[in-house]
């Protein structure tokens, strides 16, 4: 019988590692040790025993901006190639983001805030559903992915896209908004956020963006067989972490030439675009979800739920 220890001592090594490559001198990833031993390992043989031999087990993780979604799958997907032999796939719904040309087009058709990525809207769903769809095909070859740069607020060349060369066990599908549902008009009608207030009187980005997750957004999200959530106790919290996130990408990057970084104002102003969706999922998404991981203010694993 394979056991939290024995995966700990086979692990430990391997997820520290990436830990320590995503710290800076000021922001230290604490309580590391119990974090993985208590909550991720648990979660690893979860999704172990679900996993299934004739097609990829894809697991949603969802949770709001600067929540840890990234650094969270990533050290599942370490524990579960590590200890479990299984192969992962890790993919945020970031990367299916729509090219800035793309972007530019729909704000001009449909309303302007659909300039700013994020929305359901902003997307590319086809490229998600034929992924979903050629990951399950048993003659699978090979696929290539495309990848988000947020720096430059646009798609990599085709050149540096994902490239999957086998089907995976596991596929691990990262996201801000997935698996979430849309809101009825009533809740639609009253703003939430000065930039509703000022920027979509008429109600028309807010009933496009709610209609993508009534129509292509709900036929992506059945795709998956599980969501995990990552639960943090209020939208001022994500701001936050989101900030320091941001500062983060300043201290790590190399090339700081052609970043666009965020200042404070620019962040929280991008982040109203997030915030319906977001106040949304924290009542919703812990009644659909099959595991809650419950963030605390130090931006760390509390505890977590299985359902």
């Amino acid at each position: 019988m394979r056991s939290v220890d024995e995966c700990f001592s086979k692990v430990k090594a391997v997820s520290f590692r990436y830990i320590s490559s995503q710290e800076t001198s000021g922001e230290k990833f604490r309580n590391k040790d119990r974090i993985i031993r208590s909550f991720l390992i648990p979660i690893c043989f979860w999704i172990s025993k679900k996993a299934k031999k004739k097609s990829p087990l894809i697991i949603g993780l969802a949770g709001g901006q600067g929540s840890g979604k990234t650094t969270i799958s990533s050290i599942l997907s370490l524990i579960l190639k590590k200890y479990f032999k299984l192969k992962v796939f890790k993919i945020s719904i970031d990367d299916f983001y729509k090219t800035k040309k793309e972007r530019k087009t729909l704000s001009k058709n449909k309303h302007p805030l659909l300039l700013t990525r994020g929305v359901p809207g902003t997307h590319d769903i086809n490229i998600m559903l034929d992924f979903f769809r050629n990951i399950k095909v048993k003659s699978f070859k090979s696929l290539k992915l495309p990848k988000f740069n947020k720096a430059k607020d646009d798609r990599y060349k085709r050149k540096h896209w994902y490239k999957l060369k086998s089907r995976p066990d596991i596929v691990i599908f990262e996201g801000w908004c997935v698996g979430a549902k849309p809101q009825n008009l009533r809740q639609l009608k009253k703003p939430i956020n000065s930039l509703e207030r000022v920027h979509d009187q008429s109600l028309k980005w807010r009933q496009f963006v709610n209609f993508q997750l009534k129509t292509k957004y709900k036929k992506l999200y059945k795709q998956l067989d599980s969501l995990l959530y990552l639960n943090a106790n209020n939208f001022n919290l994500l701001q936050k972490w989101r900030i320091k996130q941001e500062k983060k990408l300043w201290l790590k990057a190399k090339n700081k030439k052609n970043l666009k970084i965020m200042n404070k104002k620019e962040i929280i102003n991008f982040m109203q675009t997030y915030q319906r969706i977001t106040e949304q999922m924290f009542k919703d998404a812990p009644k659909y979800s099959s595991i809650i991981m419950n963030l605390n203010r130090n931006h760390q694993i509390q505890k977590i739920k299985f359902n």
